[in-house]
């Protein structure tokens, strides 16, 4: 009696197994609105980790999914803010990202930064920096730092792109 419940057992979670069909899937592609924008305003080095995320959540925004979202505008402009710095983003009503405009504070200066300071500047120190980046969508990124030197009592002020050209 054991021998034939055990089978019948077996043979009924077996069953259901066999049961089943493979069913063909819809294919699926996945891609990233803004990979460009990631691209354009990453560098070698990373400015501050502060900045990286802010600009992930810029990239990764869901404009649709928004409270405000609504199919009648072309544009969206939205602050993303964080104590070290802020981005000024705009959208198309597709969730595209169109420009930005960011401005960081007190941010790590990548080495060509530097050692650009240190050749042209020895004996300065930067006491006070600033982080500007300019995204267009059709022309890219524009990165530059505004610092404030100080060597004992004088200060100067000087202007950078990320390669460490004076501007």
């Amino acid at each position: 009696m054991k021998k034939i419940l055990l089978g019948l057992l077996i043979m009924g979670l077996a069953n259901p197994i066999f049961s089943q069909k493979p069913e063909q899937l819809s294919e699926v592609t996945v891609y990233a609105t803004n990979y460009k924008y990631l691209t354009n305003v990453s560098s070698e080095e990373v400015a501050s980790i502060p900045v990286k995320e802010l600009e992930e959540m810029v990239a990764n925004y869901d404009l649709k999914s928004s409270d405000f979202y609504q199919d009648e505008y072309d544009e969206y402009v939205i602050s993303f803010y964080i104590p070290e710095g802020k981005i000024l983003a705009a959208y198309d009503k597709d969730g595209k990202l169109l420009r930005t405009a960011e401005k960081f504070e007190n941010v790590n200066l990548p080495r060509v930064v530097k050692e650009s300071i240190a050749l042209r500047f020895p004996g300065w120190t930067v006491t006070k920096d600033m982080y500007l980046v300019t995204y267009f969508d059709k022309s890219g990124a524009e990165k530059k730092y505004k610092l404030k030197l100080a060597n004992g009592n004088k200060t100067i002020r000087v202007k950078m792109n990320e390669k460490g050209e004076y501007l």
